[in-house]
């Protein structure tokens, strides 16, 4: 139950569908495509496309799952909210929050890294240096207040769109040739080949992280029961077709090898295919990382708001300024962890835990579903899908999990 006082200060309710939409675009295409492209293809080679709309699978799954939750509770701390009122154990509840406030942050600090090697193609700066202005502008830009942060971040997720756009024109001789170089991208059956496969999926899976992040701004969305579920589908149909095409023109115009070792893919892919210097895509690249990374900021910092509302967290977290209408403290403490994680872990390492958290919180999410769609199967004016989807998104989730763990295991050192 909310413990918000009387008369406490609200949020401000002023995201429409556009912006919502961009606001989840530029998360899932911040956090993915213009950083780990090249870390997928290392992975699973030729096959980096497949991997890519394997991901997309199991994303669409739970995204649809996030749907119908949306409509159904649309509140902030919205995985701890959906886990509560499915499986009522209010520790799992709060551990669910706090998974959730540790994956924006690790994917903040992701981006943060990201950021500093297409930045590198302008200017050679300290990478610890650009990391920390880097995150003090952004937290700062995220106190500022939401409708200012959304709207900055729909701008620059236009920017984002743009830059695949271009990225996918350029490559348009490689897709051209693509019924030539069909067998290229089709595997075969070998164990081999599909266990790099399923790595380059798991990995490629956290480019889709950001969708549930539209969940935690709920507070802060126009008619959220109509506007959360249409914006989330929408974000993760386009992000799935731009993700795929860039995929295809990446391995189509370099060398798994290459893309591997470049820590700006897109803005070699620019290079090669104009012979100019990569300065306008490397510049697009540099605005969505750090759009993805201010979103993230933002979302975690309203989970830590709706744990603290609902009684879970300190009560210092759920304080609004009567200024900004922001979570101040909240959005403080988001930034200092942001800033410590980017200066000290390497960017696969950070996508890595990233994707496993998300992917159990996943597991829990759909779980929710299940229990709640058979206590209330048709709740008044919500759009709801078969139960066979949340089972579908539990089973892969689990399934993808029990996949990293054991090549965790397989990695360690024997005693």
């Amino acid at each position: 139950m909310s413990r918000a006082p009387a008369g406490a200060i609200a949020l401000k309710r002023s995201l429409t569908l556009g912006l919502l939409t961009l606001y989840g675009l530029g998360t899932i295409l911040g956090a993915g495509i213009y950083v780990l492209v090249g870390r997928v293809a290392a992975t699973a080679g030729m096959y980096a496309p497949l991997a890519f709309v394997i991901a997309a699978l199991l994303a669409g799954l739970t995204g649809l799952s996030y749907a119908e939750l949306s409509a159904r509770l649309p509140k902030s701390a919205g995985e701890a909210v959906y886990v509560q009122e499915g499986l009522r154990r209010r520790w799992l509840s709060v551990v669910v929050g706090l998974l959730i406030v540790l994956t924006g942050v690790v994917s903040a600090a992701t981006i943060a890294n990201g950021f500093v090697g297409y930045l590198h193609v302008f200017v050679a700066v300290p990478d610890g240096l650009a990391v920390v202005v880097l995150v003090l502008l952004l937290g700062a830009l995220a106190a500022w207040g939401i409708t200012e942060s959304v709207v900055a971040a729909s701008l620059v997720t236009l920017v984002e769109l743009g830059g695949l756009a271009f990225i996918i024109y350029i490559g348009g001789a490689g897709l051209v040739d693509l019924p030539a170089r069909w067998p290229e991208l089709v595997p075969p059956p070998a164990a081999g080949v599909w266990h790099g496969i399923l790595l380059g999926a798991f990995l490629a899976f956290y480019a889709f992280i950001g969708f549930e992040d539209m969940v935690n701004v709920a507070e802060e969305v126009k008619e959220p029961g109509r506007t959360l579920p249409l914006a989330i589908l929408i974000a993760i149909v386009v992000s799935t077709v731009l993700y795929l095409l860039v995929a295809l023109v990446a391995v189509l115009a370099l060398p798994p090898a290459e893309l591997a070792a470049s820590r700006a893919p897109l803005a070699l892919i620019y290079e090669r295919a104009t012979g100019s210097p990569p300065t306008l895509i490397a510049l697009v690249s540099l605005f969505a990382v750090v759009n993805g990374a201010l979103i993230q900021i933002i979302m975690s910092s309203r989970v830590l708001y709706g744990m603290s509302r609902e009684g879970w967290l300190p009560e210092a977290l759920g304080k609004v300024s009567p200024v900004t209408r922001t979570p101040l403290a909240a959005t403080a403490l988001v930034g200092a962890t942001v800033l410590v994680l980017a200066v000290a872990l390497p960017i696969v390492t950070l996508a890595k835990a990233t994707s496993l958290i998300v992917l159990i919180v996943f597991a829990l999410v759909n779980l929710a579903l299940v229990r709640i769609k058979r206590r209330d199967p048709r709740p008044a004016g919500v759009r709801v899908f078969p139960l066979a989807i949340p089972l579908a998104g539990f089973l892969a989730s689990t399934g993808f999990v029990a996949l990293q763990l054991a090549e965790l295991l397989a990695g360690l050192p024997l005693p």
